[in-house]
């Protein structure tokens, strides 16, 4: 599934959002509807839904650390872990919302608070993260250009599985059904994905983020092995890093797994290479505090600096947009995404499954 590219081309700043140049002077689709976006005033920013929500999630991750230092050497720890999983899931959602701006206006705060929230907290490299999300962010589901859809262990269309060699040919060929035990290991694949990045000279303050990644690290461990026997500590690590990787995967793949993808000069103009690969996740407010806003996906991906409340009131302004520019507004339930993403990872496996069959073939 892929999409036509015939319409014109539009460049934005990394993170921003907007294409360069002023909506009146560019008359472009997006321009107009950046327009329509800034005079409804869901541009604005929201400090004291943030100092709410940030303070809420400092407290509750505060108090299960607590918790777990009252409770002792028990294997009623077991629920600590998976709470402890939640809150590293919805710190990770709050440095989102850092990286993107919707917090602080200026670069400098938004970075000490990013840090302090991915490193310090969570154990995942802000400035890592940071890149790969930018490069997400500018090329949706592009296959050469998003680091979401590399081939590394899934494959995400019929090309890549049948280029697919190694762990990813293996993997792909029962893919949809490994998906979610999969995830299990995603948690642990943040932090190994972290620590290697930072070997890298092109990130900025390396020193600064593997001290406070090893900081994190050496820490998390150490309280482990303090409190608990060896064989509870392995138990915790199991089942926290589990819970955070099945929250991690679960927030994210509703958004842009089993949406058309692109490939080489495919790239249509902003708005339709934004609207075209993502989906939006009906619900309610547990639905929004559970997904961090990302299941307003498609005002996300048009508008990353709008504050996570703003989202569901631009909802209705961007699909009435779309419905008159004729464009595809993708929007389903929670259970149907994944069913979604689910089906589309089987129907890629195909061309493996098929070798598998046929090895002549």
């Amino acid at each position: 599934m892929t999409i036509d590219s015939s319409t014109m081309h539009e460049t934005s700043p990394p993170g921003s959002g907007v294409p360069a140049g002023d909506p009146e002077d560019t008359g472009s689709d997006f321009a107009r509807l950046a327009k329509r976006m800034a005079t409804s005033g869901l541009l604005k920013r929201r400090p004291g839904y943030y100092v709410t929500r940030i303070g809420g999630v400092a407290v509750l991750y505060a108090g299960a650390w607590t918790a777990f230092a009252i409770i002792g050497s028990s294997w009623w720890q077991l629920i600590i872990a998976a709470v402890l999983g939640v809150m590293f899931s919805q710190i990770a959602l709050v440095a989102h919302d850092i990286a993107h701006r919707q917090v602080f206006r200026l670069r400098r705060p938004s970075e000490v608070a990013g840090r302090i929230a991915g490193n310090l907290c969570v154990g995942m490299s802000y400035g890592w993260w940071q890149d790969k999300h930018t490069r997400h962010h500018a090329n949706p589901n592009h296959e050469e250009l998003d680091p979401d859809v590399n081939p590394d262990v899934l494959v995400w269309s019929t090309d890549q599985a049948r280029a697919a060699r190694g762990v990813a040919r293996f993997v792909g060929r029962r893919q949809a059904f490994l998906f979610f035990p999969l995830l299990t290991l995603e948690g642990m694949n943040l932090h190994v994905a972290s620590a290697r990045a930072l070997f890298r000279p092109v990130y900025k303050q390396r020193v600064l983020e593997a001290v406070m990644l090893g900081v994190h690290i050496v820490g998390y461990l150490a309280v482990l092995l303090l409190v608990l026997s060896p064989l509870q500590a392995l138990a915790f690590l199991a089942v926290h890093q589990a819970v955070f990787g099945v929250y991690m995967g679960c927030t994210f793949a509703p958004n842009h797994k089993g949406m058309p993808t692109m490939k080489g000069d495919d790239r249509p103009d902003f708005l339709r290479r934004q609207v075209l690969t993502s989906r939006n996740v009906r619900g309610g407010w547990f639905i929004d505090l559970a997904l961090g806003g990302l299941n307003y996906q498609i005002e996300h991906h048009l508008f990353p600096s709008m504050p996570t409340p703003h989202l569901r009131r631009a909802r209705p302004i961007v699909q009435r947009y779309c419905e008159e520019l004729d464009i595809k507004y993708t929007e389903t339930g929670l259970i149907s995404s994944y069913a979604q993403a689910l089906r589309h990872l089987h129907e890629v496996g195909a061309p493996l499954r098929a070798l598998r069959a046929n090895p002549s073939v």
